[in-house]
């Protein structure tokens, strides 16, 4: 990471500071003051905690200087009207200083895989920087930007949302070079009413583009395919199922990975990826857009793809006391449900769906779960659902002809782990699926080690 003046920060997001401290640097920045490294700025927010309230804490662990709107006069501070704009203007004011080209990553389902994967082909040509998990908001992907070094040559920066005029913000910080919108889903529904409107606020990330900077869309999704009539930037399309500029012809899954061919750039050639399920193939389509559009020679992300790790806690398949377990437990919507579902109907051995409600889906839930419920009886023979919404899972699992004693609803997650242990067998297969507020991750670590 940079090291930034306190007058550069001062003067990108318009704060006040006293002279004596204008010349003390700070590297990166932090609002946990018990997390604060030597040498960052923290960012005092007022939130159901006032931030305020840890300055004294923050300097005392280390902390440079303080972004905030009132402290004591011996503390090096920015005093700012908001600590939280003042924080996105930093984070802008660093990115153009750097000179870095960004990527912006954004859409309902896959975007923190196809930001993995983008900066996967991207190192194989710059040096590149990008959003950990999680910073995809208007505090983390600032604190983001801000961790990156001086020297990153491509910044890839995960763009997440729940309502309207939240990617307008991100994008005009970052000021993305070239966009990708993975898919319109039902993720957050709840908040923006439709499809239409979640095509809408995912849109938003032209805003901070300029207009002949390209965004690159995922051509299966009909929503996408309006997006035409509603931004003037330059569009490029990948495809598997439809016609696109990049795109993906024959598909062959084998246990672990597949192979697919791609006709890109006027060249055709194959791909290998280290992952299962059709549905990562748009992913990989969007990345190789992305390495397209940068120049990245072919052999290139070929080789980089074939090496491609995925986050933790996303698909990972795992080993233990003769069980097969399909971790797949940061987020879920009815679209990844649906996918991780298919991972498992395609395993042998007795398959069992574990699987966490979904959330953020508003009038939609009932429905959705009841879907989910039916596609699961397709995929699995035995069905542990939890969470409010877990009778409807049961209800259309059985609809769909899995055995009412095959299909079982809890509201309490150590009731769900206790009969998951009676019932399950060395041999099986199970995935463990749910929206990260479910915490699924919570009851397979709990079968596992009780």
């Amino acid at each position: 990471m940079g090291n930034i003046t306190l007058r550069q920060a001062a003067d990108w997001c318009g704060g006040r500071i006293d002279p004596q401290f204008e010349n003390i640097v700070f590297a990166g920045a932090n609002m946990d003051s018990r997390n604060i490294q030597p040498g960052q700025l923290f960012v005092a927010l007022e939130g159901v905690r006032d931030g305020h309230d840890f300055i004294p804490m923050a300097m005392e662990k280390g902390a440079a200087a303080v972004l905030c709107k009132h402290c004591q006069a011996d503390v090096a501070a920015i005093v700012v009207d908001d600590p939280r704009i003042a924080l996105g203007q930093i984070a802008a004011g660093y990115r153009q200083h750097t000179g870095m080209k960004v990527v912006g990553i954004t859409g309902s389902v896959g975007k923190s895989t196809t930001k993995e994967m983008v900066a996967c082909v991207l190192e194989g040509k710059y040096q590149v920087a990008k959003t950990p998990a999680n910073f995809n908001n208007d505090i983390g992907m600032p604190m983001a930007i801000l961790a990156m070094p001086e020297d990153t040559e491509v910044a890839v920066l995960e763009m997440g949302m729940n309502h309207f005029r939240e990617i307008a913000y991100l994008t005009n910080i970052a000021k993305p070079d070239l966009a990708v919108i993975i898919n319109i889903g039902t993720m957050h529904i709840e908040h923006l009413g439709s499809k239409d409107g979640i095509l809408q606020a995912k849109l938003e990330i032209a805003e901070g583009m300029d207009a002949s900077a390209p965004l690159i869309l995922n051509g299966d999704d009909e929503f996408l395919r309006k997006a035409p009539e509603k931004v003037q930037n330059p569009i490029t399309y990948f495809a598997h199922k439809s016609e696109g500029t990049i795109q993906a012809g024959e598909v062959n899954q084998f246990d672990g990975w597949m192979r697919m061919n791609v006709t890109a750039g006027g060249e055709n050639f194959d791909v290998e990826l280290p992952l299962e399920g059709e549905h990562y193939v748009l992913d990989a389509l969007a990345a190789i857009s992305v390495g397209v559009q940068m120049g990245v020679a072919v052999d290139v992300m070929q080789r980089q793809l074939a090496t491609f790790r995925n986050l933790a806690g996303r698909q990972e398949i795992l080993k233990v006391d003769g069980y097969t377990i399909i971790k797949d437990c940061y987020n879920a919507g009815p679209e990844s449900m649906a996918a991780a579902l298919r991972v498992l109907g395609s395993k042998s051995g007795r398959r069992v769906a574990v699987l966490g409600d979904m959330l953020e889906l508003g009038m939609r839930t009932q429905a959705e779960h009841y879907r989910v419920g039916r596609i699961a009886a397709e995929n699995a023979q035995l069905v542990l659902a939890y969470g409010p919404n877990s009778d409807r899972v049961v209800s259309g699992a059985v609809t769909g002809g899995m055995d009412e004693n095959k299909a079982l609803a809890f509201t309490d997650q150590n009731q769900l782990v206790a009969t998951l242990k009676r019932l399950a067998k060395p041999g099986d297969v199970l995935l463990f699926k749910g929206s990260h507020g479910m915490h699924m991750e919570v009851a397979l670590e709990n079968f596992l080690n009780t």
